[in-house]
């Protein structure tokens, strides 16, 4: 993968743009900004998406596939952190000596110019953001935002909106989260992630703390998270909230019930405050807890915001239930570490029922499953009744020699709890033969695993026969 140049000077005035990538939520979603402010747009992708297809309709030029001609006349050049460096598209960019910038400089450009939220946190970053959004829409503002994944009563990751406020999800993975000039920051948590770009704990709670302390307004952070802690007794900020169920939170939770809805309590300021979810899941009502403190702490009032927030109905790739065949849901779930594997399929456990719960994990990254084998096996066997371990989404890295999902199923305590299968197709039959109505399957990973749900819902439909237990 390349390394982002995060020092490259953004230009005052981009002209033609071609993003590299651009069927990804993310970079469609700052492609779709960029076309709404009048931005010339072309870019190219693996396959065809959702997101090529939308940005078709609003006139930009999309290639499939990855070509030199595609730049065409760009005057810049838009990249992940996933890019290969011997993309053809990106090899002609530098020829031309044209500027090349990361996905985050591309989107500090069009949210430059607002009162910027940027919600930074190692697991509930997309949900979160998305909490706000609504709960600011709900309030009577029209904020624009960008968002890692589809607000589901929006129907899309991101908007120009009207007013002086933008809301990002802000990405730490790669430290790019440093480039946005914000007025409010949000720390979900601070877990010891993306160790292959900060190289230590240290580097990766530093690097946090630069985050929040370059707020201009207000930091709000978690009091429960044990990283958290460390970053806010570091912080020079004027102005900082904590949340959590911490009983020295500023925004306190308690009073959490869990089931189909989620209701809770907060306190601040000594006043209790009532607050539902349509959402399910312990980890959100954290999550709308934090969204909470955003928005009084920019001043709306207490218990309108919760009832705003509790309109939130969810994003694309968390917990999305896809359809229900022979009584068996099928749902999908982007949780990638095992901290937001246990967070995921703990919330599936209050809803499932007398069902089960069976997991299609993909592991993420070479390095994060040679580093976490152990980890994802004990949670996963933990919160799931059983669990197809498939094989390693690489991503931006090289295979790495015995490193594949054999590594997390060999982990796992009890082996009849899991079957490790390399082959999509006879992970979908597999699964339909052990599912019985009332189970819940949740494909689990931030790779691609998502498209493995269609051989899932055919498998279960073609399979007519009594399954065994599993």
């Amino acid at each position: 993968m390349i390394k982002p140049d995060l020092s490259q000077q953004i230009p005052a005035e981009l002209g033609a743009v071609h993003f590299v990538g651009i069927g990804g939520s993310g970079m469609s979603g700052i492609a779709r900004l960029m076309i709404d402010a009048g931005i010339p747009v072309s870019g190219s992708d693996a396959k065809e998406s959702k997101g090529t297809k939308a940005l078709r309709e609003r006139g930009a030029r999309i290639s499939i596939g990855h070509a030199a001609e595609n730049l065409g006349d760009a005057d810049t050049l838009v990249v992940t952190s996933a890019l290969w460096p011997d993309n053809p598209e990106y090899l002609l960019a530098k020829e031309r000596g044209i500027p090349i910038l990361h996905r985050s400089q591309a989107l500090a450009w069009v949210a430059g110019r607002h009162r910027l939220v940027a919600v930074a946190g190692a697991h509930g970053k997309t949900t979160s953001t998305g909490m706000i959004v609504t709960g600011l829409i709900e309030l009577g503002q029209k904020p624009g935002f960008v968002n890692g994944g589809v607000i589901s009563a929006l129907g899309t990751s991101s908007a120009s909106g009207e007013g002086e406020i933008f809301v990002l999800e802000a990405d730490e993975s790669d430290g790019s989260f440093l480039l946005y000039d914000k007025a409010v920051a949000l720390i979900t948590n601070v877990d010891p992630d993306h160790l292959d770009h900060y190289g230590s704990v240290k580097a990766v709670e530093d690097a946090f703390v630069t985050f929040a302390d370059e707020a201009s307004e207000l930091v709000v952070i978690s009091a429960d998270d044990a990283g958290a802690i460390r970053v806010s007794e570091r912080l020079g900020a004027d102005r900082v909230l904590t949340f959590g169920e911490n009983e020295n939170a500023d925004v306190r939770l308690h009073s959490v019930e869990t089931g189909d809805n989620v209701t809770f309590q907060v306190r601040y300021l000594g006043n209790d405050y009532a607050g539902s979810l349509l959402v399910p899941g312990r980890h959100n009502a954290l999550n709308a807890a934090g969204a909470f403190a955003v928005l009084v702490g920019m001043g709306f009032a207490p218990a309108e915001t919760l009832d705003a927030i509790a309109r939130f109905g969810g994003t694309g790739r968390r917990f999305e239930l896809h359809d229900t065949v022979r009584g068996v849901s099928v749902y999908d779930d982007y949780a990638h570490h095992p901290t937001e594997v246990a967070a995921a399929l703990t919330a599936a456990r209050t809803v499932v029922g007398e069902g089960r719960i069976i997991a299609v994990h993909q592991p993420h990254l070479y390095s994060r499953t040679q580093l976490m084998a152990g980890e994802f096996a004990e949670t996963l066997e933990r919160t799931a009744d059983f669990t197809i371990v498939l094989d390693v989404c690489g991503a931006r890295e090289d295979p790495v020699p015995g490193v594949t999902g054999a590594l997390v199923s060999e982990k796992f305590a009890n082996a009849e709890a899991v079957r490790y299968i390399d082959d999509w197709q006879k992970a979908a039959d597999f699964m339909a033969s052990i599912a019985r109505p009332g189970d819940f399957v949740v494909t689990l990973g931030c790779g691609d695993v998502n498209l493995i749900v269609p051989q899932l819902l055919d498998a279960l439909a073609r399979e007519t026969q009594a399954p065994p237990a599993a």
